[in-house]
């Protein structure tokens, strides 16, 4: 079995561990911000953020989140009715700063 993988991976045939894409690096570099942000106590939790954004999204399904260390913001992606919205919140205070529609 090794053998057989070993060839295929040798021809192209099936792909070895891929390295990481620059936004997948920058998501893992604003997700450690986040958390030394949060245990600094610059920040709120991603949790309270949710906890005070989900309640207003009645009817839309909740996708998760993603931080921005440069904006320190969340940004909470929803689905309704076929439609992507994104809600913008600071995470400093828990602001909704913009939502889209």
């Amino acid at each position: 079995m090794k053998q057989v993988i070993a060839s295929l991976l040798a021809f192209g045939l099936i792909a070895g561990p891929i390295a990481a894409t620059p936004a997948e690096a920058q998501r893992r570099s604003d997700q450690g911000e986040a958390r030394k942000e949060m245990l600094a106590g610059n920040i709120l939790r991603a949790r309270e953020i949710e906890n005070r954004i989900l309640p207003q999204m009645k009817g839309a399904e909740y996708l998760g989140f993603d931080y921005d260390s440069t904006a320190m913001a969340y940004r909470l992606k929803f689905i309704r009715e076929g439609r992507v919205i994104y809600v913008d919140v600071d995470a400093r205070t828990g602001r909704v700063l913009r939502r889209s529609n």
